[in-house]
């Protein structure tokens, strides 16, 4: 373990209960003396996603125990967390949050602006709409967690060595052998890095590039008030960007000011142990300014202490977790300031990590390969972690862009995109279309969601899925991952990693899962077979990291299988649509006969390309790819008259339509084939894959799809589902199906819940909804179109 920080403590503690006592953590200077030492101490359980908010919880849980484990007191103050809502948008951010805390078993109240003050008595009600409430946050002396932590781990056996600095790490054949220091070398088949803000320069040593830049973050201590406080609940403002709780007598005010200031991005100077940066009041006076106005007293408090110090942000302002590149090489970093509150469910995911292969929770949206090459370029993670951290307290609406480093990867028809006045998205670095304006005038505006959903929208949306249903649509999905496997082994290695059949005749696309060994879908794909030995895969954008790394783990290393990233040697474009055949036959002299999910190399006028009769929209038509140089000229040659431009906005609402699922939000590591509805692409009879053994063909929860009686109410994902009176599910991904003309809703539900017909509900932003479940999918059961 590199770094004596509170997660390298914890994950140092955490590995040591999985029996890997054997296991020592070298910290150049003192414990707590990098970032930890200076940490605010807030905790708040409640965040964006599924897997933060269980690590918090079970943070929560473990800092109440540690006492009575280790006869340290952590300096844990559960009091509970107030967060404000100053404004209408942050308003509705707490009653989808109130709807989130129901689906995770989180008590959390949403109570008036007088209640708040009731818990909070030094604040003004001024501007305040309402508040949301949790008993379980608190906070606590990060010093004394830490020391806590590091106790915990030497009872159980693991060793600590302060004062020892890391100069080098050594690896053979891709992996981790050892690790040098200025006191000598130990030999060790595991190293993690949990150096915080030092964690760039540790990973260099093993030639790995990490995106975590040092940001200065500033918060102030003051004199205890007159009468003094007593001990009061943490609160959060972040419409005025601030946040406050009690510190002996007086308070702590903080927050997140909009221009955040970068440090050290040469490095983080020698010898700066337990120190601040120098204070910087001009970037602190619009939050003092707004401390004043929340909480009055603030104008005459005297400070007592001011702090100014560096603290590790990554390009999304969450944790960087998992294994690298080089196997055994392994991140626990990016603290983000919640670092303190994470600490413990860090510990807890890295040592199932490490130990077992897997974490109990999927972690996705903390792993670290969830960054491409792009972050490699110091200047590309600067700018989105700038945008990141600057917009830490922001109200977050679903499809709402960051603009930061942007155009980065662009696609070959990418002018002429932007001749058709499309809306931009981003991806992995890509800019993708969302929708095209130039459709819009022919769209329905009567359609528009209501709330958050009707944020960033456009009727051209269902012009564009219309014309798919109805026409033909064309769209642009070069950004896809694609990866090949090369080799006399490339097919024995599918069959061990795939869950459906492989093995099948040239020119044959195959979808299918791989799973890990406890059954759960890592990564949901489709393969092409174009030789013997020789396989596309073909992957979401933002999955091309996870699913090499995944593949690359189980490579066998006699030579026989190569994987190779393809995704930049080739354009894709997709069109789909009744009318595909007749646009595309008149474009190519190849009969246009060949089977669904099968592939032919082919001309579309002088452009070559592999013709892919496959649709994430359920309509007939061809994925097309093509090298890029091509690009431009293929996309010309099928933007046909009466072929209508489409964006991913209008594809996520076809899929929703035909029950296609997405990876990272109605599948992920913990949901299984069965689940999730896919047993028909898992072929147990096959022969031995991973997690053939442990998946379960009669599962207690299934994927369900629900259309909601309000067409215009539209789940956004996490919503909390009821039957009766009972919380029994959570919302996967939503939408509008505007060819069925209805809101549909997917969720894991209990199967005693899951029979078509059955009377659910969904809450939108406060208001149930009512919701049937139905027989799926919804349009087009038979796939009789994309058969056509």
């Amino acid at each position: 373990m590199v770094g004596g920080g509170v997660i390298g403590s914890s994950v140092l503690y955490h590995l040591a209960k999985e029996g890997w006592t054997d296991s020592v953590l070298l910290e150049q200077y003192q414990l707590t003396h990098g970032s930890t030492w200076h940490s605010a101490g807030l905790v708040g359980q409640l965040r964006s996603s599924i897997s933060l908010t269980r690590m918090m919880q079970y943070s929560v849980g473990l800092y109440a125990e540690l006492k009575e484990l280790t006869g340290n007191d952590p300096g844990w103050h559960q009091l509970g967390g107030l967060r404000l809502a100053s404004s209408e948008p942050r308003l509705e951010e707490i009653r989808r949050q109130a709807a989130w805390a129901k689906t995770f078993g989180l008590p959390m109240e949403i109570v008036s602006a007088e209640e708040a003050q009731e818990r909070f008595p030094p604040m003004s009600t001024d501007g305040v709409l309402a508040a949301a409430f949790i008993p379980d946050d608190g906070y606590l002396d990060p010093s004394q967690l830490t020391f806590s932590l590091a106790d915990a781990a030497r009872r159980l056996g693991a060793q600590i060595e302060t004062r020892v600095r890391v100069t080098g790490i050594t690896t053979n054949d891709g992996r981790v052998t050892g690790i040098e220091t200025d006191q000598g070398a130990i030999e060790c088949e595991v190293v993690v890095n949990a150096a915080g803000m030092y964690a760039p320069q540790v990973a260099q040593l093993a030639g790995v590039d990490l995106p975590i830049i040092p940001y200065g973050h500033q918060y102030l201590i003051t004199e205890p008030f007159e009468p003094a406080l007593e001990p009061l609940p943490t609160l959060r403002d972040p419409d005025n960007l601030i946040y406050f709780r009690t510190e002996v007598g007086g308070l702590v005010m903080g927050g997140y000011e909009r221009k955040p200031a970068p440090w050290a991005l040469d490095g983080i100077p020698d010898g700066f142990e337990a120190k601040l940066l120098p204070e910087e009041w001009d970037r602190m006076e619009e939050l003092f300014t707004n401390a004043m106005a929340r909480v009055p007293a603030m104008e005459n408090a005297q400070i007592k202490m001011f702090f100014n110090g560096p603290e590790a942000f990554t390009p999304d302002a969450d944790f960087l977790l998992g294994e690298t590149d080089v196997s055994g090489f392994w991140v626990a970093a990016g603290g983000c300031a919640h670092g303190l509150a994470g600490a413990g469910g860090i510990g807890k995911i890295m040592g199932e990590w490490i130990a077992d292969g897997r974490p109990e929770w999927d972690v996705w949206p903390l792993d670290v390969r969830r960054f491409g090459r792009d972050y490699r370029n110091q200047e590309y993670t600067l700018a989105r972690s700038y945008e990141a951290l600057s917009k830490y307290y922001d109200v977050k609406y679903p499809g709402e862009e960051r603009q930061s480093g942007r155009p980065l990867r662009v696609s070959s028809a990418y002018a002429r995109h932007r001749e058709l006045d499309a809306a931009f998205g981003e991806k992995s670095g890509w800019e993708r279309v969302n929708w095209y304006d130039s459709n819009a005038a022919a769209g329905d505006v009567s359609l528009r969601p209501r709330g958050w959903a009707g944020e960033n929208w456009s009727p051209a949306i269902g012009v564009e899925a219309l014309a798919a249903r109805e026409s033909c649509a064309l769209f642009d999905q070069s950004s896809f991952s694609k990866l090949e496997l090369i080799g006399p082994g490339a097919l024995p290695l599918l069959e061990r990693l795939c869950a459906n059949r492989i093995d099948r005749p040239v020119g044959t696309i195959v979808y299918t899962q791989l799973l890990n060994p406890r059954g759960g879908i890592e990564s949901d794909l489709s393969v092409l077979r174009r030789a013997n030995d020789r396989f596309l895969l073909v992957t979401g954008t933002a999955f091309g990291n996870h699913d090499r790394a995944w593949i690359e783990r189980h490579l066998p290393r006699d030579g026989t299988v190569y994987l190779n990233d393809m995704t930049s040697s080739f354009a894709c474009f997709c069109l789909w649509g009744p009318r595909a055949r007749e646009v595309l036959q008149p474009l190519t002299a190849t009969a246009l006969d060949f089977r669904y999910m099968s592939a032919r190399e082919l001309f579309v006028g002088d452009v070559p390309v592999i013709a892919s009769r496959v649709t994430y929209v359920g309509e007939l038509g061809w994925e097309l790819y093509c090298p890029p140089e091509y690009g431009l000229r293929l996309w010309n040659l099928l933007l046909r008259d009466g072929v209508t431009p489409g964006g991913y906005r209008a594809i996520d609402s076809l899929r929703l339509e035909k029950g296609y699922r997405a990876w990272a939000s109605d599948l992920n590591a913990e949901t299984t084939p069965y689940e999730a509805g896919l047993g028909f692409a898992v072929k147990r009879d096959k022969g031995d894959f991973i997690g053939r053994d442990a998946v379960d063909e009669e599962p207690a929860q299934r994927l369900v799809c629900l259309t909601l009686e309000d067409p215009r109410a539209i789940a956004l994902g996490s919503e909390p589902v009821r039957a009766g009176e009972e919380i029994v599910g959570r919302v996967t991904s939503g939408g509008y199906g505007y060819a069925v003309g209805a809101s549909i809703a997917y969720a894991y539900v209990p199967a005693a819940h899951a029979a078509v017909g059955t009377r659910l509900a969904v809450d939108i932003f406060g208001d149930w909804i009512g919701a049937e479940v139905r027989a799926e999918p919804l349009y087009d059961p038979k796939g009789e179109r994309l058969r056509t």
